[in-house]
């Protein structure tokens, strides 16, 4: 009986020193976060983003921060990653249902959008152009000052636009069904 006792006090001290020792992660910087686009609040998505949400913080983003015409991961962290539930089109290339990273290369006038099969990338670092399953032009353009990046979806007559903006620039990326 004492012997099973001191097993059980031993076993306690035990697994309560190895969960004090579990170390977590504190807060991100530029937390993830998820953007739908679904028919209507209750329905099933039919695209799905996960992203970094980085802060403007007072710095200039577009063209320094975020420099021109070179690949970016469009957020912070690890690139972002967009998965399409069904076969669709971005813009006129048609697209598999599928997970892929989401890379833009952005410019003063219009960005350059890639869909690229590589995933789990941290940054463009890695970023391969042979991945490329797709790549568009948009005009980028100007709306009210975003101090932290976002991206969201708005429903079209044949499908959604995802809107990426941050500080002042906004693109749109016609997905259609």
């Amino acid at each position: 009986m004492k012997k099973s006792l001191a097993l059980l006090i031993i076993m306690f001290f035990g697994v309560l020193s190895t969960t004090n020792a579990q170390k977590f992660a504190g807060l991100q910087k530029s937390p993830t976060d998820i953007a739908y686009a679904k028919a209507d609040r209750n329905a099933k998505p039919e695209i799905k983003v996960i992203y970094s949400r980085p802060q403007k913080k007072g710095r200039k983003i577009f063209g320094d921060l975020v420099k021109y015409d070179k690949v970016w991961r469009t957020g912070a962290d690890e690139a972002t990653e967009i998965k399409f539930f069904k076969d669709l089109k971005m813009a006129d290339q048609e697209v598999k249902a599928g997970t892929y990273s989401l890379y833009t290369i952005p410019g003063e006038k219009e960005w350059t959008i890639i869909l690229s099969s590589e995933l789990d990338s941290w940054g463009a670092y890695s970023y391969d152009k042979g991945k490329d399953v797709a790549r568009i032009k948009v005009p980028a353009a100007t709306g009210d000052a975003l101090e932290v990046f976002s991206i969201a979806f708005k429903k079209v007559d044949k499908g959604y636009h995802m809107v990426i903006g941050w500080d002042t620039t906004r693109v749109e990326i016609p997905f259609l069904m």
